[in-house]
Formats: C-alpha cells, sequence, structure tokens
C-alpha cells in the first residue's frame, strides 16, 4: 500500500521489524508461553499473514487449546494466494479477522493498495469479506483514513452492504 513503509524503513517506534528468519510454528508457540495472559493473540505485521496459512493454524490450534483468543488482521487476499477458500479451515481457530480495505470502489483500492492481483482483487476482497461471515464468528472491515478515501462510504458498505463492524485507523507516524 502507497501508505505503508515497510519496504522504506522496518522500524516502528525504535523496533526493527525485519526477521532475519521467520520463526517455526513452534518458536512462535514457545513465545507466546500461556495465552491466557494476552487479550489476543494476533496475527498481522509487515507482510500476509495468510501467506503463512499452515502456521497460523498451527499455532492459533495450539493457542485455542489453551484458552487463548485469536485475531487475524490481514488484506482479504489470501483465497487469492492459494487459489481456494480458506476460511473454512480457520473456522474454530479464529476468533477475529479484521480485513483492511481501505477504499470504497475498485479504482481507488488499485491506486493505494497497488495490488499484485490487479484490478479483480477489490471484488475478491469484498468476497472474501463476506465468506468470512459463514466461518469466523467476528469480522470487522477497517481502514485507513486517507485524504482521498470516503470514509462513510466505506463505513455504509461495511456495516450495510456486508453487514460487518467497522473501524476506523488513523494515519500516523510509525517510526
Amino acid at each position: 500500500c502507497t501508505f505503508c513503509h515497510r519496504l522504506d524503513d522496518p522500524s516502528v517506534k525504535g523496533y526493527n521489524l525485519r526477521l532475519q528468519t521467520e520463526p517455526s510454528a513452534q518458536e512462535l508457540i514457545h513465545e507466546i508461553g500461556d495465552p491466557a495472559r494476552f487479550d489476543e493473540v494476533v496475527f498481522c505485521g509487515y507482510g500476509e499473514p495468510t501467506l503463512r496459512l499452515e502456521v497460523i493454524k498451527e499455532v492459533a490450534r495450539a493457542v485455542k487449546a489453551r484458552g487463548g483468543r485469536i485475531r487475524l488482521n490481514t488484506n482479504g487476499h489470501g483465497n487469492l494466494i492459494h487459489k481456494r477458500n480458506i476460511l473454512p479451515e480457520l473456522a474454530g481457530l479464529v476468533d477475529t479477522v479484521s480485513v483492511s480495505l481501505n477504499a470504497e470502489n475498485a479504482e481507488k483500492y488499485l491506486t493505494i493498495c497497488q495490488p499484485a492481483y490487479g484490478f479483480g482483487a477489490y471484488d475478491s476482497v469484498l468476497a472474501f469479506i463476506k465468506e468470512a461471515k459463514q466461518s469466523i464468528p467476528e469480522v470487522v472491515v477497517s481502514i485507513v483514513r486517507l485524504p482521498n478515501v470516503d470514509v462513510k462510504a466505506c463505513e455504509r458498505m461495511a456495516r450495510q452492504e456486508l453487514g460487518v463492524k467497522f473501524r476506523l485507523r488513523e494515519l500516523d507516524a510509525i517510526g
């Protein structure tokens, strides 16, 4: 996305978020420890978490078995990435999915998010949101407040057309 600086500067609040290697599911489970000490365990980050779908499922299974809650923050491209509907695989593992929509139409989405999947990505994200309601207990659409995005139109789409919750995120300095 045009507003993300992860490729320019992978630091947030003085912490370098660039990993030398991607942690294994077992390493993540070990680092989480007792998930009850957290409100929820969140899969998100500099990049799309569903690229590592099997790791998400393994870690989520372990966290849920120990009484934890799971949230997945995603761009909604998981079905495009895996060329199948991944949402049924997340049923019972993910409590909340938050999908970054970031625009009220495909043209703006293409300009702002610059998806690898091109113009059809926006409709695929909308389909992902609709499908998520069948498998995930709580579905949230989020957008980042940007000058050229119609926040009210996005909120109306989320709440009325898609029937999900809406969250407005403020664009903030992250470094």
